[in-house]
């Protein structure tokens, strides 16, 4: 009987591994991911047997075969005249840039508008909000000026006092006649009830949920996530940048503290491609009522400001890792300095590449990360990405002043991106991300002026002090690094 025991258990143990090796084909030809994704996924197949398969449907399938986002109406905006026209007058020198960083970054702009049809408005007025106090009393008071519609979409709404005050804010101005519509991230705002939007769609609001699951308490699409934060309010107030919605985003959480973020308010022709995006992104997730195309969500508005602006999106189901691609382009154009601040740096190789590149070129590195991990695994990840900066010259200063959330660049003081991705490959190649690449001195010096207050509740961290870190804290970089591309 033990030996039939035995035999049984040996098929079985066959029956697995032969699995596990048909899983490794299928991950390595038919995915077509990049080397460093591939042998990450395969590690965890030979080490997790079965356990692995079912990680890898929760976390590794691709996307980038599925025509998610789709607008018929798309056609009646004059979208593809108006990128034809910059496009050929960038190419033959004839396009009129109102100022020196709008001339000087025209092969970023050209760029943008090639691979991610993101157009190039210069009408623009900007306000940066570091803090959610500023940002939230702001955005309330838009809310409560609406006259037409109002856009929301956030990857994370808490139920908390935040949460509601949003929430019953929008409830009256659907109550109004507002035409009001929310889209949040199932995974994201996974503690979000499912009746707490019930008041507002009494009201006549409309709330959808992005890549929701079909079974309950599991989600096979943990990895795809639409992270965008933007809220479109008349067509003509736009929001963007690293707030959620949420009581910790006040500072009012013992475990994070101050919460120290970047979002902004842009008003301008810039918004309109924030609604495109919202619409997509509505369309892809609505059932049975989807945006039709209205002039009043494209209002013809003058100058706000003079701020040049593209608007550029990036997710899995692209081609090309659109925002990746444009901080990469910032990084090589820079000649004085790089100034970034994420609260996860985990590049892939071409982008630390390209930084390393900028310090032995003689270029000022500063990289601003978190003290307080909110992901342990990310966290040492991140330190292990440092420690290759440091060693080329990078300055990296470690906050201490609770959370840093920001997710900015700014190069030469001269141009600047501010969004919703971080420096890591989940932002860059397997989230659904939304950034603002700005061509203007003032956006940047602001940018910088904050950077240099956060530096003064910072500690700098020296290429010595690194290098004498334990044994433990280098084997968990060490692991954190290996499991980078799939984080």
């Amino acid at each position: 009987m033990q030996i039939f025991s035995t035999h049984i258990f040996s098929y079985v143990l066959m029956f697995f591994s032969i699995l596990n090796i048909l899983l490794a084909a299928v991950i390595v030809f038919k995915e077509r991911r990049d080397a460093s994704s591939t042998w990450a996924w395969l590690l965890v197949l030979v080490f997790i047997p079965l356990g692995g398969f079912f990680l890898y449907l929760m976390l590794g399938q691709n996307l980038n075969r599925h025509r998610l986002f789709h607008w018929d109406d798309r056609k009646k905006l004059g979208l593809e005249q108006m990128l034809k026209k910059q496009i050929t007058h960038i190419r033959d020198g004839s396009f009129e840039f109102s100022s020196e960083p709008e001339r000087t970054s025209q092969d970023l702009i050209y760029m943008q508008l090639l691979n991610n049809e993101a157009p190039f408005t210069s009408d623009n007025a900007v306000d940066i909000y570091t803090t959610g106090g500023e940002k939230f009393k702001n955005l309330l008071h838009d809310i409560d000026q609406a006259q037409n519609h109002i856009h929301l979409q956030y990857y994370i709404i808490k139920k908390d006092n935040l949460g509601r005050r949003i929430r019953d804010a929008l409830i009256e101005k659907a109550k109004q006649g507002v035409k009001v519509r929310v889209l949040y991230d199932e995974l994201g705002s996974r503690t979000l009830p499912n009746n707490f939007f019930a008041d507002l769609r009494k009201a006549g609001g409309e709330v959808e949920v992005f890549f929701p699951s079909k079974f309950a308490f599991i989600n096979f699409r943990m990895n795809y996530r639409n992270h965008r934060k933007i809220v479109i309010i008349d067509g003509k107030i736009g929001y963007v940048g690293g707030f959620n919605i949420g009581d910790e985003y006040l500072g009012l959480s013992p475990r994070f503290g101050n919460w120290r973020d970047t979002h902004l308010r842009i008003q301008g022709k810039a918004v309109l491609s924030m609604q495109t995006r919202f619409i997509l992104d509505w369309n892809q997730a609505s059932y049975g009522h989807d945006i039709d195309y209205d002039p009043v969500l494209y209002p013809k508005e003058k100058a706000k400001g003079t701020v040049g602006m593209q608007i550029v999106t990036s997710g899995p189901e692209s081609e090309w890792p659109q925002i990746k691609d444009g901080y990469i382009k910032m990084i090589s154009m820079a000649k004085k300095s790089i100034t970034i601040q994420t609260p996860y740096f985990i590049p892939d190789a071409s982008l630390l590449d390209t930084l390393r590149i900028a310090c032995h070129s003689g270029v000022n590195v500063n990289i601003m990360i978190p003290n307080k991990p909110d992901h342990l695994f990310v966290y040492w990840a991140s330190l292990s990405n440092i420690g290759g900066l440091l060693k080329a010259g990078a300055n990296v200063y470690i906050y201490d002043n609770g959370f840093i959330h920001a997710k900015s660049i700014v190069v030469d003081d001269e141009i600047s991106s501010v969004g919703t991705a971080n420096f890591d490959i989940r932002s860059l190649k397997l989230n659904f991300e939304i950034n603002a690449f700005i061509y203007n001195k003032e956006v940047a010096k602001q940018l910088i002026d904050a950077f240099q207050e956060d530096v003064k509740l910072s500690r700098k961290l020296t290429w010595e002090e690194y290098q004498h870190r334990s044994r433990s804290i280098r084997f968990r970089e060490s692991i954190s690094r290996l499991l980078s591309p799939i984080l």
